[in-house]
Parts: structure tokens; C-alpha cells; sequence
């Protein structure tokens, strides 16, 4: 029977356990987003002892423009390099496999935290918000592709043993996938084959970089769960695109609800119903996040075929122990 012990063989990554610890933001990093002594300790911490089977370093941005928060982890620049190497080597002293997730927050950032107008597929929104400083452009999404793909390149550089790209919790690729977002009457807006362009542009031009073969995650925010949003049958048909396109491993998460589901908060493995009807239709591993605190509640999952890998975000932030008391059980 298949549970968290138990281990796994990806396409390009062979994992100990199926025990992930999903992207979350620190806030810890250097001036500039370079890595610090700080999250450089976190991740030892959270890494010790090797019970993990898989981190998932927290966002990085791939452009000053894209930058989130003040204290982001970057990925925008080659001096950054080095400062990721040191990361990837305190994660995998402790036997831990790393990938590192790079992320644009398109809308989301904030011209007094980047200096930058902030762009998005969509400035105004269906009601009317006003959401971003400026509609993308051809060109910029051109630059956008260009960043994910120099990223990622960057990333294989500092020894990490994958990339996820991150389109979920409301960034920049997920409002291209939303329709709540997505206001573009172009080739990147309207029906969800042209929703999803730019990510598949987004994947073919990291693919290009980082060669035939490593392993290139992706973040799915699945689900808006408001009317009008993305649905389970946009997740699915989206999954499959994606697969075909070349991603190795689908990380299912929340779009515009983010990384919590309010209609089933109380349910340890929330989105398990999307992962479930996301693997019936791909072949590829699907990783389930989202308020799994208890490892019964991952076995059963995985028991189940709900999701090949589950993540445990907020429990292990509370708890360092958490996946050592998993693991002896």
C-alpha cells in the first residue's frame, strides 16, 4: 500500500518518501533578495535529520519588476548564484532532495516595493478594478519568458535538483489562467487554450534551457472557488496541456482563494478532489497541498490514489520535528 514512507520514482528524480515541504515565503532574504545566513538556518532546520523527501524552496522572483515582498528570495540576476548554491548544499548535507520554485507577481507587486509600474494580462478588471498599472504588451510578455527561462537556468547552475514554475495564489501566470483575471481579447485571453499560451511558452523556453533531462515542476492554482473563476474541469483539461508540453511533475494548489480552500478549510487535503480528477487523466506525479496536519491524513490520501506526494506546509513551519515523528511512527 502506498503511503508517506513509502518511496518514489519520478521521471528525472528518484525521492526517498513521498513527504513534501511546499514553497513558503520566509521573508528572511538579503537587501536585493540574496540568500542570508538566516534562511540559510531555517533550511537546515527544517531539513535535519533527512525525514523530508523533497523542499520546495519559497518563491523567487525572476525579475526586479516581478518581485513580491520586500524580503523575497531572488532569482533575477547571475550574483545570485553563488548564495543559491550554499542553499542547495545546507538542504542536501541533510540528504533532502531541492527544487526551487520562480515566480513573476505580475499584478500583485507593488511599485513601492519593485519601483516599477506594475503589469498584468488584464489592468482593469470585468468590475471594473483597476488591478494593475499597465497591461502587458507583446513585448513584455516576450521579457516574462526571457525571465522564466534565464531563472531557470540559474537555478540548475546552483545545483538544485528541479525548477517549479509557479502559476498559483493569484501571481502572474495564474492570472493569465484565470477568467476572473484574464480580461485579454488576443491570443492570450478568452477560452482557456489561450489563457494557458503563455504558460506553455513559459515551459518550452525553460525546457530549452535546462535540457531534456531535468525535472520542470509546475504550480497549479487550480481552482478560484468563486463564481466565474477557474473550475475543476479547467484544472483538468489544463493538466493534461501541460503534461503534453513537457512538465514532469503538476503541484496542485489554490488560484485567487490561494493556498487555503475556505469552502472545505476543514479538511485536511482540500484540494484532494481536483488531484483526484487530475490524475485519472494524466500520467505524470501530482503533488496534494493544503491543511494536512496529521500523517494519517497523508497516508490516506495517498492510500486512496488521491495524489502521489502530499505537502505539509504550515504544520512543519510550526513544528521542525513533524516530519521526524512522521517518519518513526
Amino acid at each position: 500500500m502506498v503511503s508517506l514512507k513509502k518511496e518514489l520514482q519520478l521521471p528525472k528524480l528518484k525521492l526517498k518518501n513521498r513527504l513534501v515541504m511546499p514553497p513558503m515565503a520566509t521573508e528572511t532574504s538579503e537587501s536585493g533578495g540574496m540568500v542570508s545566513k538566516n534562511l540559510l538556518r531555517y533550511y537546515d532546520e527544517k531539513s535535519a535529520g533527512g525525514y523530508i523527501g523533497l523542499i520546495i524552496t519559497e518563491h523567487s522572483f525572476i525579475l526586479p519588476e516581478g518581485k513580491a515582498s520586500k524580503r523575497q528570495l531572488s532569482v533575477a540576476s547571475d550574483d545570485t548564484i553563488e548564495g543559491l548554491k550554499q542553499l542547495v548544499d545546507v538542504i542536501h548535507h541533510n540528504n533532502v532532495k531541492a527544487v526551487a520554485q520562480i515566480n513573476h507577481a505580475g499584478g500583485a507587486a507593488n511599485h513601492s516595493i519593485t519601483g516599477y509600474d506594475s503589469i498584468a494580462p488584464t489592468a482593469i478588471l470585468k468590475n471594473g478594478e483597476l488591478f494593475a498599472d499597465c497591461e502587458m504588451t507583446e513585448e513584455d510578455i516576450k521579457k516574462v519568458i526571457h525571465g522564466f527561462a534565464a531563472a531557470a537556468k540559474r537555478v540548475k547552475q546552483a545545483g538544485f535538483d528541479g525548477v517549479e514554475i509557479h502559476s498559483a495564489h493569484g501571481y502572474l501566470l495564474n492570472q493569465f489562467y484565470s477568467p476572473l483575471m484574464n480580461q485579454r481579447r488576443d491570443e492570450y485571453g478568452g477560452e482557456l487554450r489561450n489563457r494557458i499560451r503563455i504558460h506553455l511558452k513559459v515551459i518550452e523556453a525553460v525546457r530549452d534551457v535546462v535540457g531534456n533531462d531535468y525535472p520542470i515542476f509546475l504550480r497549479l492554482g487550480s481552482i478560484d472557488d468563486t463564481a466565474g473563476g477557474s473550475t475543476v474541469d479547467d484544472a483538468v483539461y489544463a493538466s493534461t496541456v501541460f503534461e503534453s508540453a513537457g512538465v514532469d511533475v503538476l503541484d496542485i494548489s489554490g488560484g485567487m482563494t490561494g493556498y487555503v480552500r475556505k469552502s472545505r478549510k476543514n479538511e485536511q487535503g482540500y484540494f484532494s478532489d481536483i488531484t483526484e480528477a487530475i490524475k485519472k487523466e494524466v500520467d505524470i506525479p501530482v503533488i496534494l497541498t493544503g491543511g494536512i496536519t496529521e500523517p494519517e491524513a497523508a497516508d490516506r490520501i495517498l492510500a486512496e490514489g488521491k495524489a502521489d506526494m502530499t505537502g505539509v506546509g504550515r504544520a512543519i513551519l510550526k513544528d521542525s520535528d513533524w516530519a521526524k515523528r512522521a517518519m518513526e511512527r
